[in-house]
């Protein structure tokens, strides 16, 4: 027979942003298990670049999340061994202009950033070139943003589980949740799996690009729809890119609600040796076929930025679908539809950098702390009820 699970929380989705719920909520007291009917960081996590940016996030609350997340990422791969074993590197990012139009464009959203609170250094042509010497000439400038940084995915998502494991969190993989259980008043009482029931007042949806399936679990609509994407991985190569390096249209691509396909050329160096390059989007559902197109207009990007990658050969390439949200703001914190709901989903493709103040946020609410930043922006039911 199953044994029957009882613990303060339960968190549903084991990629980086429950492990980082529930690491914070284990930091705060509470008992928790964590479980994903898959391995940990086997859905959007692992095929993602590891990307803690705030270079790419306009004033508002999506960017003081990634400044709050910032810090605590800082902070944890400061705690021994850490940093290195996840490949954590604050090596910074550079935006490109071609032109001068669009460096005057940079120039203004550069500004509004600083006075958020970020550090954006306008960079000349012959600065750039300081920064990344093989970058292609006749650039018009740009912005460094030293706070930047990269790490590994899984490995990290890995860890934040391994230091969450001595503080009790207990970890089930391979458990397909099929029902959040609710009382008689409605308010949460835990979750149904295949291998038996794990009994918890409160239940936090982490599960990503599935979390509106989760919530529909619960009987409320929260509208999270894959967002697909490609990334190019190049053979290892010595430290040529030095930082994480994108066309300054990147930023416009991110904003975008078009289904449509969108590439713009994002190109980066990783601590292992290959280069990971993207960016690709596109609302495609759950469709994984290759698209050489894709891979054609990746391809171009990167060589247009990095002119020595023409003759750099490709190693692999993977998909992932990032959880989109129609505004673009993920959803976190408490659902007022159902007492004992949380959710800390719908990152798109921001979710690695914004797990740890997620994590942070939500432990805080969890265990009656005024939250860092007010989570109005991130209401989970601020969507409208009819069908999307």
């Amino acid at each position: 027979m199953t044994k029957r699970l009882t613990c303060d929380v339960v968190v549903i989705g084991a990629g980086m942003v429950g492990a980082a719920c529930a690491l914070y909520a284990a930091r705060a007291g509470c008992s928790v298990v964590l479980v994903d009917r898959g391995p940990v960081a086997g859905g959007t996590t692992g095929s993602g670049e590891g990307n803690l940016l705030v270079s790419d996030k306009e004033p508002g609350p999506e960017l003081e999340l990634a400044l709050l997340s910032a810090r605590l990422w800082t902070d944890l791969a400061a705690e021994p061994g850490v940093g290195p074993s996840v490949e954590f590197e604050a090596k910074g990012g550079v935006v490109v202009a071609s032109s001068d139009e669009g460096l005057a464009a940079l120039g203004e959203f550069a500004a509004g950033q600083r006075s958020a609170g970020v550090d954006a250094r306008a960079v000349t042509p012959g600065e750039l070139h300081d920064l990344e010497p093989h970058l292609a000439p006749g650039t018009a400038g740009g912005v460094f943003y030293p706070q930047d940084c990269q790490l590994m995915p899984s490995l990290a998502a890995a860890q934040l589980v391994y230091l969450a494991r001595p503080l009790g969190v207990e970890l089930r993989t391979g458990r397909t949740v099929t029902a959040v259980l609710r009382a008689a008043g409605g308010e949460v009482r835990g979750v149904r799996t295949d291998q038996g029931e794990i009994h918890a007042p409160y239940v936090v949806n982490a599960a990503g690009t599935w979390g509106g399936d989760v919530a529909a679990l619960a009987g409320v609509r929260l509208p999270v729809l894959p967002r697909r994407g490609f990334v190019l991985v190049t053979e290892p190569l010595p430290r040529l890119v030095r930082h994480k390096v994108y066309a300054a249209d990147y930023v416009a691509d991110v904003a975008s609600g078009s289904a449509a396909l969108q590439t713009s050329p994002v190109v980066e160096g990783t601590a292992a040796g290959p280069i990971l390059i993207g960016a690709s989007r596109e609302r495609v559902g759950f469709d994984r076929s290759f698209s050489l197109p894709v891979m054609r207009a990746l391809a171009a990007g990167a060589t247009r930025l990095f002119p020595f990658l023409e003759s750099v050969r490709a190693m692999r390439a993977y998909v992932g679908f990032r959880p989109y949200l129609p505004d673009h703001l993920p959803a976190i914190g408490p659902d007022a539809r159902v007492p004992g709901l949380f959710h800390a989903c719908g990152h798109e493709g921001a979710g690695i950098g914004l797990a740890a103040g997620t994590g942070h946020l939500i432990a805080q609410v969890l265990s009656g702390v005024a939250p860092d930043l007010t989570l109005e922006p991130f209401r989970p039911d601020r969507f409208p009820e009819e069908a999307s």
